[in-house]
C-alpha cells in the first residue's frame, strides 16, 4: 500500500507536523551572530499560504543567512522559526535554492538525477524511486521545459537552465515554500524573464515564494510584499510603503542613488561589491 507522502512525511520526521491555522512561515525574534558578528538582528515577519515576496538589500545584509535558518541547513543564535505551527527542520515542504556558485557542478550527475532528489524525502527509510516518481520528474521537467536535457550532465548546462532545474526538483519536491536565493544573478534578459514566468506559475499553484533579488523594478512587479534587509528588518510591506526613499537609504547607507522621477523614486545601485559577508553573495 502506497503512503501519501504527507503520511510518509509524519512517519519520517514525526516532529514536522502540519497545522493548517498557522502560517505557512513564522519568524520571531530571529538573530544570528558569528563569533562577534551580527548578521541578523530581531527579524520578526510571517507569511500565508501563496504569497510570493521578495528580498532585497546589499551585499551582507543577511538574505542567504535568512534563507538558511529557514531551510533548516543553518542554526540560529536565538528565537523562532516555524513552519505550519513547528520547527524549520525536516520539512520535506521547503524547496530551497542555492546561490548557483554555492553548487559543485562538476558532481557527476544528470539533470534528472537532480530533479529526483527532490522525491527522495518522500520515497521513505531506504526507498527506491518507482514510477509515479519518475512521473514526477517528468513533468516537472515538462513544466521548466527541459524534457529534453534531463540525461545531460549538469556541468553542461547554462546559467539559466541551472536555475530551471533547481525549479524542477522543488516541483518534483511537492513544495509549499518556495526559497531562491538570487537565482537570476548573472542571467540575460531572457533567461530572467523565463525564471520569472516559472515563479508565477508557482504563485498560481499557491506555492508560498520568497526570492533574493537585486532589481528593484523586477521586485515590484512581480512580488505581492517586500522585504527590505540589511540585518535588521527595515521594511516589510507592499512595494510603495517599503521602496520609499527614506526606508532606502537607511537600507543602502549611501550604495543606493536616488533620482527623483515623475512616478516617484529611482534607485540606482552602486555596482562595486559592497563589504561585509564573504563575496560568494552569502548575503
Amino acid at each position: 500500500m502506497t503512503r501519501h507522502p504527507r503520511e510518509r512525511e509524519k512517519i519520517l520526521y514525526p516532529h514536522t507536523i502540519h497545522d493548517q491555522g498557522q502560517p505557512i512561515l513564522d519568524v520571531r525574534h530571529l538573530n544570528v551572530q558569528y563569533g562577534e558578528r551580527v548578521v541578523l538582528e530581531d527579524i520578526n515577519f510571517h507569511l500565508h499560504a501563496g504569497e510570493g515576496v521578495a528580498v532585497v538589500g546589499p551585499n551582507g545584509a543577511g538574505k542567504s543567512t535568512l534563507f538558511k535558518v529557514v531551510a533548516g541547513v543553518e542554526r540560529l543564535t536565538s528565537g523562532e522559526v516555524r513552519i505550519f505551527g513547528s520547527g524549520p527542520r525536516g520539512h520535506v515542504c521547503i524547496g530551497y535554492v542555492p546561490q548557483r556558485n554555492q553548487v559543485d557542478w562538476s558532481f557527476p550527475v544528470t539533470v534528472a538525477d537532480v530533479v529526483m532528489m527532490g522525491r527522495i524525502a518522500k520515497l521513505g527509510l531506504l526507498g527506491f524511486p518507482r514510477k509515479p516518481d519518475w512521473d514526477s520528474v517528468s513533468n516537472a521537467l515538462e513544466v521548466v521545459g527541459m524534457q529534453d536535457l534531463s540525461t545531460r550532465q549538469i556541468k553542461q548546462l547554462s546559467g539559466g537552465q541551472q536555475q530551471r532545474m533547481f525549479i524542477a526538483r522543488a516541483l518534483a519536491q511537492e513544495a509549499e515554500l518556495m526559497l531562491m536565493d538570487e537565482p537570476l544573478t548573472g542571467l540575460d534578459a531572457p533567461a530572467q524573464d523565463e525564471i520569472l514566468a516559472l515563479i508565477g506559475r508557482f504563485h498560481d499553484r499557491g506555492v508560498t515564494t520568497m526570492m533574493a533579488i537585486h532589481d528593484l523594478e523586477q521586485a515590484t512587479k512581480f512580488f505581492d510584499r517586500i522585504m527590505l534587509l540589511n540585518r535588521r528588518l527595515i521594511g516589510f510591506g507592499i512595494a510603495r510603503e517599503v521602496l520609499c526613499a527614506e526606508k532606502l537609504t537607511q537600507a543602502y547607507a549611501g550604495r543606493l542613488h536616488l533620482v527623483a522621477g515623475e512616478q516617484g523614486v529611482i534607485a540606482f545601485s552602486d555596482p562595486c561589491c559592497d563589504e561585509g559577508e564573504p563575496h560568494d553573495h552569502d548575503t
